[in-house]
């Protein structure tokens, strides 16, 4: 997968912090992120599909309900995608 072709480049230049802060250069915007959303938005960035990205969250976290992390997962991508931050071609 050539990840320059899929991941936008916008998020490519978003300055994510270790501790969730971001900031947008395009926008000026600034936005703080969990523990959950840096991972996926870390999984975005280096290219991983939504189930190499859901295995990292069950991994790391103690998912108590699927269903939940499924959801959550899904409007935080569809959060992203919103303002151009998802990879048009990444999957829900």
């Amino acid at each position: 997968m050539d990840d320059a072709m899929t991941t936008p480049q916008k998020l490519k230049d978003l300055a994510i912090s270790d501790t969730g802060f971001l900031f947008d250069p395009y926008t000026g915007s600034t936005f703080s992120v969990n523990d959950t959303g840096l991972m996926i938005l870390n999984g975005l960035r280096e290219g991983l599909s939504r189930a190499e990205i859901m295995d990292r969250l069950r991994d790391h976290f103690e998912i108590t309900n699927g269903v939940d992390l499924e959801q959550d997962f899904i409007e935080f991508v569809q959060l992203l995608a919103q303002n151009d931050l998802a990879p048009e071609d990444f999957l829900l």
